[in-house]
């Protein structure tokens, strides 16, 4: 057995009792080796995190600041070394772990921004006769500490996303990471142990789900930030009324092509959109609708752009997908889209697998009940249908239980003021697929997608209250 990478728990490196092997998707080549953590370390950490809230409130913003500041620099210092972490683990082309490693950075630096531009409010009450001499301090301060339970898609820039408000707005975080990608959150516990931050602010566990149950139940953790499945995130957000949830679960997203778009732009962004994840994405394309007097053209030209792409290893700079996460995850996708196809599917490209790698699949004359249009396949297959009318168009995007992301592509202003009035999702992306995101933008969805929402400030805003200060009897 080779050296065991170990966790962080109250500001020390251990190993815990026993061993996991993270292995890569592609070739089932071991990564890493970790060490588990014992129920002991689990509540210490746990006590620890609890322990540290008082202290952490207390510190100054510019600590706060300049310590995510550093985490950022030193992301930015190791784009090469994350890359090549992401990409083994997670199985992610190393053309797209390099743009995680990259916007890691990048979230950590709006983190710092966000926090040193400041959000308190002064607010004058002697609006009425009787309130004459009042005036409001209006802060937030943190609810408490955080549980973040982080999926294995992202494994840096999802922990980034929940680690990084917590540090800023002082709240302890405790990351449960994927169990099949956890490096990227230790990865990011090697920067955080370089700063000057209290030692309780952030800890990592790497436990099985029955061990974060308990964890998610237990009333230190005031705040759980979760990404993952709607099965788990729903049953999370159940366990404790009283305790603040975010949860930012699955899609199935809808894009829309009108007549008037830019076709070749469109069916670009489609094949990167569909499938530059391996479709393991929240926001990947799905479900394309295209307006019927160009469905044939535009469906000539994206199945082109999807046969371009090039399956394999995901260490090939020159790959653009790589494997699903499991090979048993390779045997649903492929059964989903068999039984569409039994039921009058047609396979446009695509359609079959070759070990863990699931070939860019599009499916037309496919039908609303099918699994492959109604539920998140979660995979790098994506179906194509035409519409006659825009109305029609945005009442199939709306026809799902899922609301995350939606893309738009026309040149009328109007339609797409239409589709951001319309669409019941998180964020309308006009002229590009839903599988964009900014890290600073509002980022989550309604309905099974999800409840409350990230982005730097708006997940600070999450996991703060406001409270208010107000001075009597003061000359105004």
């Amino acid at each position: 057995m080779g050296e065991i990478r170990p966790f962080l728990v109250s500001g020390e490196w251990r190993t815990g009792e026993g061993t996991f092997e993270v292995k890569n998707p592609f070739d089932d080549s071991v990564v890493e080796t970790l060490g588990v953590p014992t129920a002991a370390d689990v509540e210490e950490a746990m006590q620890v995190a609890a322990d540290t809230f008082h202290e952490a409130v207390r510190l100054p913003v510019h600590v706060r600041a300049e310590a995510l500041d550093h985490i950022s620099r030193r992301l930015g210092e190791d784009i090469e070394r994350n890359a090549e972490l992401i990409a083994r683990e997670g199985g992610k082309p190393l053309k797209w772990a390099t743009v995680e490693a990259t916007r890691a950075a990048s979230t950590f630096r709006w983190a710092s921004e966000v926090l040193r531009h400041g959000d308190d409010e002064a607010m004058r009450l002697d609006t009425e006769a009787a309130f004459t001499g009042r005036m409001g301090i209006l802060r937030r301060f943190p609810y408490g500490p955080v549980l973040g339970i982080t999926p294995f898609n992202f494994p840096l820039n999802l922990v980034a996303h929940k680690v990084a408000p917590s540090l800023a707005v002082g709240a302890p975080i405790v990351v449960k990471p994927a169990s099949a990608t956890p490096i990227g959150s230790l990865v990011l516990a090697e920067y955080f142990a370089e700063t000057g931050l209290p030692k309780g602010m952030y800890q990592v566990l790497p436990v099985n789900s029955k061990v974060a149950d308990g964890m998610a139940r237990d009333d230190r953790f005031r705040k759980i930030s979760f990404t993952g499945s709607a099965e788990i995130g729903w049953y999370l957000k159940s366990l404790d009324p009283k305790k603040r949830v975010t949860l930012e679960l699955g899609g199935n997203a809808g894009v829309i092509v009108h007549g008037d778009a830019d076709l070749d732009l469109a069916a670009q962004r489609v094949a990167f959109g569909g499938y530059y994840q391996a479709g393991q994405s929240c926001i990947s394309v799905q479900r394309i609708l295209v307006q019927s007097e160009v469905y044939e053209d535009f469906a000539a030209r994206v199945t082109k752009q999807v046969e371009s792409l090039k399956t394999g290893d995901p260490m090939d700079p020159t790959v653009d997908v790589g494997p699903v996460i499991t090979r048993s995850e390779v045997d649903r996708i492929a059964a989903w889209v068999e039984e569409a196809v039994a039921q009058g599917a047609e396979i446009l490209t695509g359609g079959r697998s070759e070990g863990s790698l699931y070939y860019p699949t599009l499916l037309s004359r496919t039908t609303p009940e099918m699994k492959v249009r109604c539920e998140e396949i979660f995979g790098p297959v994506a179906t194509i249908t035409p519409y006659e009318t825009f109305e029609d168009a945005l009442a199939e995007v709306n026809n799902s239980k899922y609301g995350l992301q939606a893309g738009v592509f026309t040149n009328d202003i109007n339609r797409a003021f239409e589709a951001h009035r319309t669409l019941e999702v998180g964020g309308v992306i006009i002229n590009d697929v839903s599988a964009f995101r900014a890290d600073q933008m509002p980022y989550g969805g309604s309905k099974d997608s999800g409840f409350g929402r990230e982005g730097l400030r708006f997940a600070m805003e999450e996991m703060t209250e406001p409270r208010i200060m107000v001075l009597s009897h003061v000359p105004l």
